[in-house]
């Protein structure tokens, strides 16, 4: 039995009705983590200062900087990551797991890379589809209303452009036909699939200096030599799962 993850919750996502959803296929499930699991990780979430500050790095086509601080999962740095989020990323590696996200992205083999965002005060994610070498990301969200005001936003928005937008662009909020807003709080996660298409963003937090928006990530990439020779060329040195 799994000790993190309840399959049966993920399992129950119906493949048709995801892939049809529009404007692109995304699910936002709740309790996916079992709730003493889930407290378990939040009660231990990674010291930011094994993270990278990651701000004002230039985007494409003039989109705004994605602030964060970050911390990339590898072997290497395992040991400084607690106990308990070694041993969900080894529920996220299982054949189980993996299975349903190939399932859900019809995706072939998939790869998987691991990495928390810590966001504070004033940053924001401007809208944007994710790169061509993923499949999508699933996000799982780790402030509960115990210690983040809604108002402070935070929320992740699918944002619908009706078919118009060239995904090398920048365009603003007011730009889309309308905006989805995901749960983000508590044991919650949204579940993305890339696309030209899948535009999403956050809205600039306006928490306190003493809170940030903490968020897990799994991105699924694609089990493709040439991605991965592509990702060498050019400088990215990730390890996939």
């Amino acid at each position: 039995m799994s000790t993190y993850l309840d399959f049966d919750v993920l399992e129950a996502i119906d493949t048709e009705s995801f892939r049809s959803r529009k404007p692109y296929p995304w699910a936002n499930p709740e309790k996916l983590i079992r709730d003493e699991a889930y407290e378990r990780l939040r009660n231990n979430m990674p010291d930011v200062s094994l993270f990278t500050n990651k701000f004002g790095y230039q985007r494409r086509a003039g989109q705004k900087p994605h602030d964060r601080y970050s911390l990339e999962y590898s072997e290497e740095n395992a040991d400084a990551v607690p106990q308990p989020w070694r041993e969900f990323i080894g529920e996220l590696c299982s054949d189980r797991y993996r299975g349903n996200i190939a399932r859900l992205f019809n995706a072939r083999k998939p790869e998987f890379r691991f990495h928390w965002h810590y966001a504070p005060r004033g940053c924001s994610v401007s809208p944007h589809c994710d790169a061509r070498r993923e499949h999508g990301s699933h996000l799982f969200y780790f402030n509960s209303r115990d210690d983040w005001d809604p108002a402070w936003g935070g929320e992740t928005l699918v944002l619908d452009d009706g078919g118009r937008l060239d995904c090398n662009s920048a365009p603003a909020f007011e730009d889309f036909d309308r905006e989805i807003p995901c749960r983000s709080l508590g044991n919650v996660s949204a579940i993305l699939e890339r696309s030209d298409r899948a535009w999403h963003a956050v809205r600039e937090i306006s928490c306190p200096e003493d809170r940030m928006r903490m968020i897990f990530i799994v991105v699924v990439n694609p089990g493709s030599l040439f991605w991965k020779v592509r990702d060498r060329l050019i400088g990215k040195s990730i390890q996939r799962f």
